[in-house]
């Protein structure tokens, strides 16, 4: 999993880096809030940040408030980095859109843990967003025939959006993932045999009376 760093103390930054990419992550590493929030403006932004409360040009909250204000179908996950303990500070922190936070200097093992938390959230986010991807999908097909169909009383075609009467198979294809495999109820079966029948029946009277004996 990618994840964004922003921290603007270089050797800060060196750590938390390193410290990440030992622990298998692909890690993007920023120097201050704008380089951060650039990235996580892009379509394929990374979907966990951990980021400095602290910042030159935009600080962590800033940036916090800015991913809450997007619309996406893919949520950041955003852990805050602080040398904040006040609990009034962290209360403001998470009411700024920030997930958790993670007190400076680090606690590796802490981090360790509160990362992993992360990843598990942001995997059922993707769960749950490719799901309900799915089901609006199936809905959207199921849309498509849920209105009043013209549909002639004798050859039993159905006249579409463009004033075209079209086979019933053929419309309800286009309109939806449905195919068709052919074959022949017991009833047209015994109704097609019958003509069948009467045809060859109508065949030899016809061949007697052309050739009589």
């Amino acid at each position: 999993m990618r994840i964004l760093i922003a921290e603007d103390d270089a050797i800060s930054r060196h750590l938390l880096q390193f410290t990440l990419t030992k622990w298998g992550y692909d890690v993007i590493a920023c120097a201050d809030g704008p380089q951060a929030w650039h990235h996580l403006q892009q379509e394929d932004a990374p979907p966990l940040a951990i980021l400095d409360w602290m910042m030159p040009g935009m600080d962590g909250i800033q940036i916090c408030q800015k991913v809450r204000e997007r619309s996406t179908n893919q949520p950041i996950y955003i852990i805050l980095l602080t040398t904040k303990r006040d609990k009034a500070d962290i209360v403001a922190g998470l009411q700024a859109g920030a997930d958790d936070y993670v007190i400076k200097p680090f606690d590796r093992q802490e981090l360790h843990a509160r990362v992993q938390v992360a990843v598990r959230v942001v995997q059922l986010q993707q769960k749950l967003a490719e799901r309900v991807k799915q089901l609006e999908e199936a809905l959207a097909h199921v849309k498509q025939l849920q209105k009043l169909l013209p549909i002639c009383s004798y050859c039993k075609r159905i006249r579409n959006d463009q004033d075209y009467w079209e086979q019933a198979e053929s419309y309800i294809s286009a309109h939806s993932n449905t195919r068709f495999s052919h074959s022949i109820c017991p009833d047209c079966y015994v109704k097609v045999m019958n003509e069948l029948n009467r045809l060859e029946e109508l065949q030899a009277e016809t061949l007697h009376l052309s050739h009589p004996l």
